[in-house]
Formats: C-alpha cells, structure tokens, sequence
C-alpha cells in the first residue's frame, strides 16, 4: 500500500477526514455568519468579493468535499480524504521550499489542545534544517473578545509554536493553552518582529486567526481548517491564503501524527 493510501485510511478510520465529527449545523451557521461579515468568523480576513451563504456552501463543497445542497442541514459534516491529500501535499511543498532557503518561520496555533504537537515537529525539523523559528512578543497581553467578554490573554510559545493563555490559573511554560480564533495574537507578533527590526517571518503555519491574520497583511500562510472554517478556503480562493488543508482539526492530538510523517516526508525533513 503506498503512503498516500496509508494516510488515507488513516484519515477516514479517526474521522480527520471522510465522516467527522463537526456537525453540520455548526458548518452552516458558521458560513451564514461568514456571509454578514462577522468578525468572529471571518478571523481576520476582509473579503474582497461578495460572499453569499450558497456562495460559501459551493466553495467548501469544492475545497472540503461537503454536501452541496443547501437542504441538506443536520447530521456529521463530511470532508473529501482526497482534498485534504492534496492540501497536505501543497502544505508540505511549501515547508520544503521555506527549508530549501533556510527562511524565518513563525507557528501559531488556536487548538493547542489538539494541534501543538503537529505545527512542534514541524517547527523542529526547519528549525534542523537551517530555518529561524521566530517567536515575537512573548509574555506579550493580547486583549480577547471571547463569548465572556473581553479578556486579557498572553502571548506564549512552546516548543517554538505560539499561543494565548489566561494568565490566571496556569502554570508559566505549562501546555496547553486556550482555544481562541482571534487574529489579533498574530497581529501583535508580526508587530513586535517588525518593531525589532526583523526578520519577518516568510512563512506562518497554523491554523484559525493566525493564517487569516496573517494572510490579510499579506505574509504568505498556510494551515489546517475544519468545515466551519471558512474563512481560510474563502483566503485561499482570493489568494491572501496559500494552502488551506481540510481536516477534522478537534480529533486526539495523537491522531495527527501520521500527518506529521507524511509531511515531512513530502516535504524531504524527516530527520
């Protein structure tokens, strides 16, 4: 069995792909909310063009492999193994680029929970490979609207990946940190890089706020993004996103390590 075929069981036998566990309600909603230009959905992005609800249900049903019909409105949302495949290809030929030039490199993720470990290998194998893994305004405080209201949030990096704690109730260098799809916290690091003097990051790999925010100043940014995603697959169709791989993205962290394999592998990092 070839590699491409190992991953794809794997994807359809832990739902990252195939039938998974978002629900389509939440996908639909979320692309309702997408259409009115919430912020809490467009995460940082500000579209150029005129994105209906259809208009963003026939775009994830060709970037993602969803079910086209509107009609179709309750049960498990479905993604394309295939899709997700070629995404992870295209992913990987982008760090394989970054690694070829030794360019700066900054991760960032809002599921920390389940994806630090992913975005923290990779982070390692560029780093072996000659690459600056920045991380720019650490201990920084990001102010959050989250659905308690405002909170005050601090910018942190493990293992070369960033992300926001609360700063009450964890313990400094402690994982993980908190679910969270604002761009701000990206926003506030490219800042402090520039403010430095550099380098800026060639690249920004994460997932959420972090490749729209970043994308929407014109970083090239690629990463993982659910059903109720939109906003990076609408990026990427106008070209402020380079690679937006649909996956499952709140599965065990243990289950995105043979995606870690494939793309170092593709990517020629595997140390």
């Amino acid at each position: 069995m070839s590699t491409s075929a190992r991953l794809r069981a794997h994807l359809l036998a832990f739902r990252l792909a195939g039938v998974v566990a978002t629900a389509r309600e939440d996908s639909l909603r979320s692309y309702r909310l997408f259409a009115a230009r919430d912020p809490r959905v467009l995460i940082g992005l500000v579209p150029e063009g005129t994105w209906g609800q259809r208009d963003v249900l026939a775009l994830m049903a060709e970037k993602c492999g969803v079910c086209a019909d509107p009609r179709h409105t309750s049960g498990p949302d479905v993604i394309d193994p295939e899709r997700t495949l070629a995404a992870l290809d295209a992913f990987a030929d982008r760090l394989r680029e970054v690694a070829r030039r030794g360019a700066p490199v900054l991760f960032g993720t809002g599921h920390p929970q389940r994806l630090l470990g992913f975005y923290a290998v990779l982070a390692d194998a560029l780093s072996a490979a000659g690459c600056d893994v920045l991380t720019p305004a650490q201990g920084r405080c990001v102010d959050i609207l989250t659905r308690f209201g405002l909170r005050t949030h601090r910018l942190d990096y493990v293992r070369g990946v960033a992300l926001v704690r609360e700063p009450a109730g964890e313990r400094p260098g402690g994982e993980p940190g908190v679910h969270s799809h604002s761009p701000l916290p990206v926003r506030v690091a490219l800042e402090a890089a520039a403010e430095a003097g550099g380098p800026l990051p060639e690249l920004v790999v994460g997932d959420h706020g972090w490749v729209c925010g970043a994308g929407q100043l014109g970083f090239q940014a690629i990463g993982l993004a659910d059903t109720d995603d939109p906003a990076l697959f609408v990026g990427e169709a106008e070209g402020r996103v380079a690679v937006a791989v649909p996956v499952d993205d709140a599965v065990r962290s243990a289950h995105y390590r043979p995606l870690t394999r494939y793309v170092l592998n593709r990517a020629c990092l595997s140390q």
